[in-house]
This record gives structure tokens, C-alpha cells and sequence, in this order.
């Protein structure tokens, strides 16, 4: 299985939002493959990995939510970033649960998908080159994203800095920070720090 290291997969059933990111990634110098629904998008990801995929949250048949688990995102090779126009907490949860690399909400701006998009592809590819895993005691039952955000807590980093190390939003980071003191038990940073550096 090859990666595509400027391809883009568009899922989204609305014609004016394939063809408006098409035309932007395109211009970007992107490779640009759009698909109207999850099962077709489905065949294709799972023949060659693209640079990244945008993929809508509200589509008829398999919701965006649907084929980010049957994709297995959380060990998919790509970021995957979940689009909605009605983007909701609980749902921006359990997409980042499911894998999800980052949650864009529309409106959104050609800049600012663009720039979200590239900060994903080189936190993706900073993720392959750290194969360090951590030793600590309920290491093991976080996610790997979920590894990556606790190192930037326990480091002192905000969720703002957090984000922008990562390439996510600060408020994914707060998703990440929730479920890691919830499987750690932690009550605030310093129990997680003192968890980590046991």
C-alpha cells in the first residue's frame, strides 16, 4: 500500500463544497480525489493512503462518523479531519475518539483549511519519526494522539501551544485532556505529571 504525498481525498455529498476545496487544494498543488459518499471513498482508501482527508460528518448512508471507525483512524496513516456545519461537542468528542485528527467547522475560510490541513500533514509526518512510546503506569490505555497531547501537557505547554505544536485546535486539546485524566484519574496537571514522571 503506497501514500500519496499530495493527495487529497474530499468526502462530502454537496457538489459546491467538493468542488470549492477541489479547486483550492488544486491551486495548492494538491492531487485532488473527491467522492460523493463513504462507500466509495471507502474502496479507495483502502488502496492507496493519501497526504490527508477531509471528510463531511453529515452524509446520507454512512455518516462521517460511520466510516472514520471503519477506516480505523486512530492507526490510519493520514489525518483525517472531520468538516461539519453544525459541529456539536459530543460529536467533536467521539469523532476524536474514533481517530479523528481534527474537527474544521463551516464556514470555513481557503486559507485557513489550507493552513490547517499542512500544520496536520507535518504533525503526521513528526509523528511517524517519534516511535518513542511511553512506560509510564496507564500508558497503555491511551491512544497514541492521546500520548503525543500528555507529553505537551506535562511539558508546560497551554492548550493553545499544545494545539499548534500538534496542528490541532485548542479545543481538540481540551477533548484529548478530558479523556487523559479520565483514564488516568487524574484530578488536575500536577497529578498527571506526577503520573508520567512517576
Amino acid at each position: 500500500m503506497q501514500t500519496e504525498s499530495k493527495a487529497i481525498y474530499i468526502v462530502d455529498d454537496d457538489p459546491a463544497v467538493r468542488d470549492a476545496l477541489s479547486v483550492v487544494f488544486s491551486m495548492e498543488g494538491y492531487v485532488v480525489e473527491t467522492f460523493s459518499d463513504g462507500d466509495a471513498f471507502i474502496q479507495s482508501a483502502s488502496k492507496t493512503y493519501p497526504a490527508v482527508v477531509l471528510l463531511d460528518v453529515y452524509m446520507p448512508g454512512r455518516s462521517g462518523l460511520e466510516i472514520l471507525k471503519a477506516l480505523n483512524g486512530e492507526d490510519y496513516p493520514a489525518p483525517i479531519f472531520i468538516i461539519s456545519g453544525q459541529g456539536d461537542i459530543p460529536m467533536a468528542v467521539d469523532a476524536i475518539r474514533d481517530g479523528a485528527f481534527d474537527f474544521i467547522e463551516k464556514p470555513f475560510t481557503a486559507d485557513g483549511v489550507v493552513k490547517r490541513v499542512e500544520e496536520g500533514i507535518k504533525a503526521m509526518q513528526n509523528r511517524q519519526k517519534e516511535t518513542t512510546e511511553s512506560t509510564f503506569q496507564g500508558a497503555d490505555l491511551l491512544t497514541r494522539r492521546e500520548r503525543e497531547v500528555l507529553k505537551e501537557i506535562t511539558g508546560g505547554a497551554s492548550n493553545k501551544e499544545a494545539g499548534r505544536t500538534l496542528g490541532i485546535s485548542p479545543r481538540t486539546i481540551e477533548v484529548h485532556r478530558a479523556r487523559i485524566m479520565e483514564k488516568l484519574g487524574a484530578r488536575n496537571a500536577a497529578d498527571l505529571v506526577r503520573i508520567v514522571l512517576g
